[in-house]
C-alpha cells in the first residue's frame, strides 16, 4: 500500500493518530461491501441474522466515518490522498487506485452513512414480512459501498466505478419487487435513462485523458487553465450530461418519479438523500473545469432553472403521495444546480443537498408510514384525517414540510434562502430571471406540499371501509423522528456552528458575495410567495371537499401536468421511436442485404451441386456417352483452330 499523503498539523503525536486513522479509508468501503457478499452469497441460512449484519456494517462505516472526520480536522490542509494499488498500468495509461479523504468526500460520506443507517434500520420494519429481505438488505449495503467509492475516489475512473456501482445497485432495488410489471418497467426505464448520462460521463474520461494525459483530479484541476476553451466546454457539457441522468434532471428527469414502483426505503436512500445527488456532488468536485468554461456554468444554471419549474409544476397535479415527493425532488435538486452552477456558491448547493437529505428522507419515511398503515394505498384522495390515528407519522411529517417549504428555523429556510440570494447576486439578466425562478418555485412547492398535507392528514376520513390506519412500530417511528429533528436543526447548525461554507471552500472555492437585494429583502419576499402558495392550496384543499375519483374535466395545464408535461411522450417520439425504426431498418438489411447474400450464395451451390449429382447416376453407357460426347467437342475444337475456320 502506497503512503498516505497528509500535511502535518498539531503536535507530532496527533498527527501520528490522524494518518494512522486514515491510512484504514478503505474501512469505509469494506465494512458494507463485506456485508453485501454474506448477505448476497449466504444463502437463506442469512435469512434470520442478515438483516442485522447489513445494519452492523452501515453503522460500523459510520462510526469510522466520524472517526476519519476529526482526523481530518487534525491535518493541515484537511486532506488525505490514500493510495491503494496500480488499477490501470497501460502504457501512457497509468492508473492507480486511491481514496481521497477532503472537505467534499467526508461531508458526503457522513450522509451516506448517516441517513443510510437510519434507512437500514427503518427497513426492519418495514420490510418485516418481505420472504427476500434478507436480498433487499444486501442490496442496500451494494447501494451504500458503491456511493461511498464514488465519492471517495480520488479520480474520474474511480469514480466512474462507483457511479456504475450504484446504477447497478438502484436497479436491484428499484425492480425488488420485480414480479410487479410497473417495478420491472421502472428499473429498466432507470437503467436506460442513466445509461444515456453514463455515455457523457464517459466520452469527458476519455476527452480529459487525450488533452490532459490523466484522469486523477489532481491531475486534470491542476492543468485545467491549460484547456481550450472548447475543449473545457465541451468537458463541462459531458458531465453535465452524466450529472442530469444520475440526478433526474432535465431532459433525463422522467425515470425519477417511475422509480418509485420499488420499496418506500429505496425511494429515501436513493430519491432523497444520496443517488440522486451524485450529479450535484460530481460538478461541485470539478469546479476547477467550470471555473475556466462560464458557457457550461450557464448551461448548468439553465438546466437547474428549467428543473426546478418542471418538478414543481408538475408536482401540483399528482394524487399520488410518492410521486409528489419524487417531483418535488427533481425540483429541489434543481435548486442545487442552480446553486453549484454559481462561482463560489457551491458550498450553498451542498448546504442545500444536506438539509434536503435530512427532511426529504424523513417526508419519504413519512409516506412509507403512511403506506404502512394504509394497506400499501398511496392515492391521497383516500386519505384524510389520519393526524389523529397516526399521530407520529403526522408529527414527522410536518417537520419536513415545515423544513422543505423554508419556514424559519427549519432547515429549508437556511439553505434554500442562500440559494436565492446566490442567484440574485449573479446581476443582470441571468440573475433576475434565475432568482425569481427559484421564487417563483418557492410558492408553488408551498402549494403542492400544503395540498400533501391537507389531502393526507386533514379533512374527513376518505379511506375504504377495507382499510384501518394505525401507527407504524417504533424501529420505524424511531428513525423518522431522528430525520425529523435534523429537518429542524441541521440548516441552523451547517450555517452558524460548522460554517460549511467556510468548510468546504478549499473544495468549492471562494464564495464573493455582492448583494443585489439585501438578504432580509429576498428572506421577506420568498416566505411572502410561500404564504401564497400555502393560501391557495388552503382554500382549495380546506374549504372545499376532496373528491374520491378525479374530476372529469380539468385545464389543459393540470392535464399536461398529470402527463408529466408530455415529456415521456416526447421522450418516446423523438428518441424511442426513431431507435425502433432504425434497429427494424437494420434488422432488414442484416437478414435481408447480409444473410440474404450469404443464404443466397449457399442456396445456389447447393441447388448446382444437386443438380451435378443427377450426372453421377452408376450406368457405365452414361459415363461411355459422356467421354464420347467430350472427345467429340475436343477434336471439333482442334479442327475449327487447324482450319482456321
Amino acid at each position: 500500500m502506497s503512503p498516505l499523503l497528509a500535511t502535518e498539523s498539531g503536535s507530532a503525536g496527533q498527527y501520528a493518530a490522524a494518518t494512522g486513522t486514515l491510512e484504514l479509508l478503505w474501512l469505509l468501503v469494506a465494512f458494507p461491501l463485506v456485508g453485501a457478499a454474506v448477505l448476497l452469497l449466504g444463502g437463506r441460512r442469512a435469512d434470520s441474522w442478515g438483516p442485522y449484519l447489513a445494519i452492523a456494517a452501515c453503522g460500523a462505516a459510520f462510526l469510522y466515518g466520524v472517526l476519519a472526520l476529526f482526523a481530518l480536522i487534525g491535518l493541515e490542509d484537511r486532506t488525505a490522498d490514500l493510495q491503494l494499488y496500480s488499477w490501470v498500468p497501460v502504457r501512457e495509461l497509468q492508473v492507480d487506485f486511491g481514496l481521497l479523504f477532503d472537505p467534499l468526500s467526508a461531508t458526503f460520506t457522513l450522509l451516506i452513512t448517516g441517513v443510510g443507517l437510519l434507512i437500514h434500520i427503518y427497513s426492519l420494519g418495514y420490510m418485516s414480512h418481505d420472504p427476500r429481505r434478507r436480498l433487499f438488505f444486501g442490496y442496500l449495503n451494494l447501494f451504500i459501498a458503491a456511493m461511498l467509492v464514488l465519492v471517495l475516489g480520488d479520480s474520474f475512473l474511480a469514480l466512474f466505478l462507483g457511479w456504475e456501482g450504484v446504477g447497478l445497485a438502484s436497479y436491484l432495488l428499484i425492480s425488488f419487487w420485480f414480479y410487479k410489471p410497473d417495478a420491472a418497467t421502472a428499473a429498466k426505464k432507470a437503467f436506460i435513462a442513466n445509461r444515456v448520462g453514463d455515455v457523457g460521463l464517459l466520452l469527458a474520461i476519455f476527452l480529459m485523458f487525450a488533452a490532459l494525459g490523466t484522469t486523477s483530479f489532481t491531475g486534470v484541476f491542476s492543468q485545467a487553465e491549460l484547456l481550450g476553451a472548447g475543449t473545457a466546454t465541451a468537458l463541462g457539457l459531458l458531465l453535465l450530461l452524466g450529472a442530469c441522468g444520475k440526478s433526474g434532471q432535465f431532459p433525463l428527469h422522467t425515470w425519477l418519479p417511475d422509480a418509485m414502483e420499488g420499496p418506500t426505503p429505496v425511494s429515501a436512500l436513493i430519491h432523497a438523500a444520496t443517488m440522486v445527488t451524485a450529479g450535484v456532488y460530481l460538478i461541485a468536485r470539478a469546479t476547477p473545469i467550470y471555473d475556466v468554461t462560464d458557457t457550461a456554468r450557464l448551461v448548468v444554471g439553465i438546466i437547474g432553472a428549467v428543473t426546478i419549474l418542471i418538478g414543481a409544476i408538475i408536482g401540483c397535479a399528482y394524487d399520488d403521495i410518492k410521486k409528489v415527493l419524487a417531483y418535488s425532488t427533481v425540483s429541489q435538486i434543481g435548486y442545487m444546480f442552480l446553486a453549484v452552477s454559481i462561482p463560489g456558491a457551491g458550498a450553498i448547493a451542498i448546504l442545500h443537498l444536506l438539509t434536503h437529505g435530512f427532511f426529504k428522507a424523513c417526508m419519504f419515511l413519512s409516506a412509507g408510514s403512511v403506506m404502512h398503515g394504509m394497506n400499501d394505498q398511496v392515492d391521497m384522495r383516500r386519505f384524510g384525517g389520519l393526524r389523529t390515528v397516526m399521530p407520529v407519522t403526522f408529527g414527522c411529517m410536518l417537520m419536513g414540510y415545515l423544513a422543505i417549504i423554508g419556514v424559519p428555523p427549519f432547515a429549508g429556510f437556511f439553505s434554500k434562502d442562500l440559494v436565492i440570494e446566490a442567484a440574485f447576486d449573479q446581476g443582470g439578466a441571468r440573475g433576475v430571471v434565475m432568482g425569481s425562478v427559484a421564487v417563483l418555485a418557492a410558492g408553488l412547492t408551498a402549494f403542492y406540499m400544503t395540498r400533501l398535507m391537507l389531502m393526507t392528514f386533514f379533512g374527513e376520513k376518505r379511506w375504504t371501509d377495507d382499510v384501518h390506519p394505525h401507527e407504524s412500530p417504533p424501529v420505524m417511528t424511531g428513525p423518522m423522528a431522528l430525520l425529523a429533528v435534523g429537518s429542524l436543526v441541521s440548516g441552523f447548525v451547517l450555517v452558524h456552528v460548522v460554517d460549511l461554507e467556510r468548510w468546504l471552500e478549499p473544495v468549492t472555492g471562494e464564495h464573493k458575495v455582492e448583494h443585489v437585494l439585501a438578504p432580509i429583502v429576498v428572506s421577506l419576499l420568498t416566505l411572502t410567495v410561500v404564504a401564497a402558495g400555502v393560501f391557495v392550496a388552503y382554500t382549495q384543499y380546506a374549504k372545499k371537499p376532496i373528491p374520491t375519483t378525479a374530476p372529469a374535466g380539468v385545464t389543459p395545464l393540470t392535464l399536461a401536468a398529470r402527463r408529466n408535461l408530455y415529456f415521456d411522450a416526447l421522450n418516446e417520439n423523438l428518441l424511442m421511436r426513431p431507435g425502433q425504426y432504425l434497429t427494424r431498418a437494420l434488422v432488414f438489411v442484416d437478414n435481408r442485404g447480409i444473410d440474404g447474400a450469404v443464404n443466397g450464395l449457399a442456396a445456389a451451390v447447393g441447388g448446382s451441386s444437386g443438380r451435378l449429382r443427377r450426372i453421377q447416376n452408376g450406368f457405365v453407357r452414361s459415363y461411355a456417352l459422356s467421354m464420347f460426347g467430350g472427345a467429340a467437342v475436343v477434336v471439333a475444337a482442334l479442327l475449327v483452330v487447324r482450319l482456321g475456320l
